[in-house]
């Protein structure tokens, strides 16, 4: 099972993925681990990988492609993945086709609104990095991290107004992609308005219906 997920940020496709790898027996690769992990190796990709990153500006088609190429390579896929954060253009929908075949790309959808309680209630701790959110995983005491007592912060990019920026290039970005798949016949979508709990099970049916089963 080849599954590419798909969504806007903070749409929660990183909890999805993490328990369908864990259900089914396959990894969940994440791009942006991906880069972070190869820049910690001090290859020669990971070299080139860091130039771009330092400089705040967008990896080319062709890194992010030899990287996921590489990755996919691995013993581990053998059975099937889950790309998340990956493709991102349609030149890299192009490449991955030219890499493997992919069975079921899953679309996850919510509301603006959910997206944007979710991203602007997080709050970080300065301190240690644990992750809050004021509603849904509050601290004890507000403002105050539970594990070590620093400062909890909300990051600029998580500010609801930067947020509504955030979506609308999403959708920019990845409208033509999530078309191209509607038309192959291979977009499924998924409403993730409702918490992980509710959700997770939601696409656990779905990937049963299409026929794959758990470990």
């Amino acid at each position: 099972m080849r599954l590419v997920f798909m969504g806007p940020p903070g749409v929660g496709k990183g909890t999805y993925a993490t328990a369908v790898s864990r259900e089914f027996g396959i990894p969940h690769i994440s791009t942006g681990d991906m880069i972070r992990e190869e820049m910690k190796s001090g290859s020669e990709l990971g070299v080139k990988l860091r130039e771009y990153v330092e400089k705040g500006l967008l990896v080319p088609d062709e890194l992010v492609t030899e990287m996921v190429r590489k990755r996919l390579s691995n013993a581990d896929c053998s059975l099937g993945f889950i790309l998340d954060g990956y493709p991102r253009t349609l030149k890299q929908v192009e490449d991955l086709d030219k890499i493997t075949k992919i069975d079921l790309v899953i679309n996850f959808t919510a509301r603006d609104e959910v997206i944007i309680d979710r991203i602007s209630g997080r709050r970080i701790c300065r301190n240690c990095g644990t992750i809050y959110h004021i509603k849904y995983m509050p601290p004890k005491t507000p403002g105050v991290c539970d594990k070590c007592g620093g400062e909890l912060y909300q990051r600029e990019d998580d500010k609801p107004e930067v947020v509504k920026k955030r979506l609308e290039v999403y959708r920019q970005q990845f409208a033509a992609i999530i078309d191209h798949y509607r038309a192959r016949g291979l977009l499924a979508e998924v409403d993730a308005s409702e918490q992980a709990e509710v959700v997770i099970p939601r696409v656990f049916e779905l990937l049963r219906s299409k026929g794959f089963t758990m470990k």
